[in-house]
């Protein structure tokens, strides 16, 4: 029963995702307009200020070391505790499961996978670009620092640029960057601003990331965010791919090219509530007439045709169980002596010659 349920939701689901995407006139999606790609030289002239900052061993480097010094986990401990569940926030896989959930239902409501597709696309960047960054320049964090005033740079670390902070800029602006109106895609840039504010200060005040660290998982998380537009085209591409797969699988589901219990687990998710149905292969007649057709062929009696269950007549009743109905709207009385013999088997005419 359980299983059923589940299905029948599932049916649901993908029902509503194979209609065309009914996407409302007010929901666009954000171009690659001459604003946002000033914002982006802005912050990607940012982000290299601060590598070089870090590589040239400049002010930046002798800061994180006052901060580190400083301890603020010790200056203020009864915030301890506290930002400790905080810093979750930026961690990246309570943080996209959560995110994933709310834009499986966004998907559901509009019909389309957009949504999703453009989490997946923005995490796979993330990973990338600061993946590549973190091995290639190997910092060590506050903890596993060896000598004071250095950068800790090519030493085996993994900390340079702050994953926590660029994760919480991308998972929590992905979306403002989905927003349908202007008024909730504001709201949702402040949201998601001081969610990665909080959780990149938290990283510093819990002595896991240099300062620098933050200021580039910052840059990074915002550069992603805002060339998102240019990825619009392979988003649709993904897509339009998913329904293809899907339409093929139905082909070969219907042509019978699939195993009967893969075709059989795949049907709910093909069906479309009830818009397509898997076709049955049209085959030779049920075993079970087979025995009584060759039974009777045996006997020297002609073959008899079997008609599939779905076409026999209605069970014959006699004459004495129906109730006729004359024009007029009168019953006529039973026959109760024709009821009576045709219950003990015999005829109710009277045998010629008796």
């Amino acid at each position: 029963m359980r299983t059923e349920h589940f299905l029948t939701r599932l049916d649901r689901a993908f029902a509503r995702l194979d209609r065309e995407p009914e996407r409302p006139a007010h929901l666009q999606t954000p171009r690659m307009s001459r604003h946002r790609v000033v914002l982006l030289g802005s912050t990607l002239a940012f982000y290299l200020a601060i590598v070089v900052a870090v590589l040239t061993t400049s002010w930046l480097v002798r800061l994180d070391w006052q901060i580190m010094f400083f301890r603020p986990y010790e200056q203020w401990p009864q915030l301890h505790a506290f930002l400790d569940y905080l810093v979750v926030l930026g961690q990246r896989g309570p943080t996209a499961v959560m995110v994933a959930a709310w834009l499986g239902w966004r998907s559901w409501r509009q019909h389309t996978l957009r949504p999703l597709i453009t989490l997946g696309v923005s995490l796979l960047l993330l990973n990338i670009t600061v993946g590549a960054v973190k091995l290639g320049l190997g910092r060590l964090g506050p903890h596993y620092a060896r000598e004071i005033g250095s950068a800790e740079l090519f030493a085996g670390g993994d900390i340079f640029p702050s994953g926590h902070t660029a994760n919480a800029v991308v998972t929590w602006g992905i979306l403002a960057y989905l927003a349908s109106t202007t008024v909730t895609r504001r709201v949702l840039s402040v949201v998601s601003a001081v969610v990665s504010l909080s959780v990149g200060a938290t990283t510093v005040y819990l002595g896991t990331h240099w300062v620098s660290d933050v200021l580039l998982g910052w840059s990074a998380g915002l550069l992603i965010l805002l060339a998102l537009p240019w990825f619009e085209p392979l988003i649709a591409r993904i897509e339009a791919y998913v329904f293809e797969v899907r339409e093929r699988m139905r082909r070969r589901v219907e042509a019978g090219l699939v195993p009967e219990p893969v075709a059989a687990a795949l049907t709910p998710l093909l069906s479309a509530g009830g818009k397509w149905q898997r076709r049955r292969p049209v085959g030779p007649l049920a075993p079970a007439a087979q025995p009584a057709s060759a039974a009777t062929a045996g006997a020297g009696h002609s073959p008899v045709t079997v008609r599939p269950a779905a076409h026999l007549p209605r069970p014959h009743v006699i004459r004495s169980e129906r109730t006729p109905v004359t024009p007029a709207g009168s019953r006529r009385p039973a026959h109760t002596e024709r009821a009576g013999a045709a219950a003990r088997g015999t005829s109710a005419r009277p045998v010629a010659g008796g």
